[in-house]
């Protein structure tokens, strides 16, 4: 039975879609190829020399910004560094519009009491937001290197023996550790997050900065030699991703990384669902946005062929997720198009560029927690929530890169943190919550129009199809069914909360 020209249109569109985004899944292939081709060349398992005289000058800078349940905690860690005190500063950039620049203050004032020199820098005109918060923190240190770290992490004390001594070649321009999760056993949520991001550090870092390619810094948990941050034109805030921004044009200039994958920073990661659509929404906007301004004088360099190609993949691979959408669109129509036809073509035709595309993130992530320690059962048990969960996100990814390419101007929108740890710990009554959105009512219909074709596909005994169909099914599902319940199943953020006359004893109390 020959195809209408509207199904050979449909079909040709659906498996053009499935070819790119398997060109996409391939790359982590790549990339896993990269990590192991180069495993013995690792710089955290290199011993740097000592430097000759005193420790260099460092200035650790805490972009804040309404961060009333972490940033003390942030505070009190950094000022605990083990680092000489008289080669040490600590720059509170406090931002906030509510109680937290109290809590700063008291955190300040208590730790100047003990001789540490840290000073709370609080500005009125948010400008810039983060990146301009740091520039402004810049023109008021002499700091050698300037380390970083937002709200949510809890940095270890020897965190500068470990990463400063790197510093003693004069060609290394940013250290970055990777990230640990101190709430990694909340929920199935914070779970997943900990293995996305265990896969962008343990495999993706280590294979750009082991195989000489570029890689980034993450806007947190590193450490920066001032001079590289001057050379390659400052915090510039034209984009929603100043570290990616930065890093690219500092690597541009000439200057080298070092990823330190045996040196774990802890952090938070959300346990609110619209929180990290948020989170997920700024990142990639912000990494299409650097993309369109970096790309092209990255590829009219003179960079060797292969620093080109992977930094084309490293920051176009947001562009995957309104491919997604509209594979999640054509999927279920190619399905009873192809009603008729043998499962042999379906095989020949599915089966290898859907290897490409899902099977690439199972074996990427797993491989990622096997190296980071885990047993195995903990490896494999959440791969597939994690697929899911990526599904699900596609519909407010693909947003944000329509917004970037369409030049649509967004303020920086922080990711709200709770201090939150342990499974069972309340915080659906706290402040700072995501932003509301209709895209959770679109992704409950996609939810349901993959349960409609799911009901199909069984009548029509098309049992290759279901495995892929449920991972998107419940994907927009739990999205979106989540996003409404975490909504509206709690009083709503405040901008600025009613208790900010309290004093900290009082709030406390309370």
């Amino acid at each position: 039975m020959s195809l209408s020209p509207l199904e050979t249109a449909l079909l040709v569109t659906y498996f053009g879609v499935l070819l790119v985004l398997s060109m996409y899944g391939t790359h982590r292939y790549y990339m896993a190829y990269l990590y192991y081709r180069y495993r013995h060349n690792r710089r955290d398992r290199m011993r740097p020399p000592a430097f000759e005289d005193a420790w260099p000058r460092v200035t650790v800078q805490l972009p804040v910004f309404n961060e009333r349940y972490v940033v003390e905690r942030l505070i009190d860690a950094v000022c605990q560094f083990d680092y000489p005190r008289d080669r040490l500063s600590v720059q509170v950039l406090d931002d906030s519009t509510d109680d937290t620049v109290e809590i700063s203050r008291a955190r300040v004032e208590h730790w100047r009491a003990h001789g540490v020199d840290v000073e709370l820098i609080h500005r009125q005109d948010r400008s810039g937001y983060k990146a301009g918060a740091l520039e402004n923190g810049l023109h008021r240190t002499q700091g050698d290197l300037i380390a970083v770290f937002d709200a949510d992490f809890v940095p270890e004390p020897d965190f500068l023996k470990q990463t400063v001594p790197h510093f003693v070649d004069p060609g290394i321009g940013m250290v970055q550790v990777r990230w640990g999760h101190i709430n990694r056993d909340f929920s199935p949520l914070t779970q997943a997050q900990a293995i996305l991001l265990d896969g962008h550090f343990v495999i993706e870092h280590s294979a750009r900065n082991r195989s000489g390619r570029f890689f980034n810094f993450n806007g947190t948990a590193g450490i920066w030699r001032r001079s590289t941050i001057v050379d390659a034109g400052g915090w510039q805030h034209d984009t929603l991703t100043e570290d990616l921004d930065l890093s690219y044009r500092a690597q541009l200039k000439g200057w080298r990384f070092v990823f330190l994958q045996d040196v774990v920073s802890p952090g938070e990661v959300p346990v609110d669902i619209n929180a990290f659509k948020s989170q997920q929404h700024r990142w990639a906007k912000g990494s299409v946005q650097t993309a369109l301004k970096l790309l092209p004088q990255l590829l009219r360099s003179n960079q060797p062929l292969p620093i080109k190609t992977e930094a084309f993949f490293h920051l176009t691979a947001n562009f995957a997720y309104p491919l997604l959408v509209l594979l999640s669109l054509l999927m279920p129509l190619s399905i009873l198009v192809r009603s008729h036809h043998s499962l042999a073509e379906v095989l020949l035709l599915d089966i290898p560029c859907f290897m490409a595309a899902t099977m690439s993130v199972c074996s990427f992530y797993a491989m990622s927690q096997r190296e980071i320690g885990e047993a195995k059962w903990q490896r494999i048990k959440y791969i597939p929530f994690v697929m899911s969960m990526g599904i699900g996100l596609s519909l407010s990814n693909s947003k944000a890169v329509i917004e970037a390419l369409l030049g649509h101007e967004s303020p920086f929108l922080r990711t709200p943190k709770h201090g939150v740890l342990k499974t069972g710990e309340a915080w659906k009554n706290k402040l700072y919550r995501g932003t509301k959105s209709l895209l959770p009512y679109l992704e409950v219909a996609l939810g349901l129009y993959y349960s409609i074709t799911l009901y199909l596909a069984v009548r029509a005994e098309h049992w290759g199809a279901l495995p892929f169909l449920v991972l998107f099914q419940f994907g927009f599902l739990y999205v979106g069914v989540m996003s409404l319940l975490q909504t509206y199943g709690a009083r709503p953020a405040l901008s600025e909360p009613s208790d900010s006359t309290k004093s900290i004893a009082e709030r406390r109390a309370a």
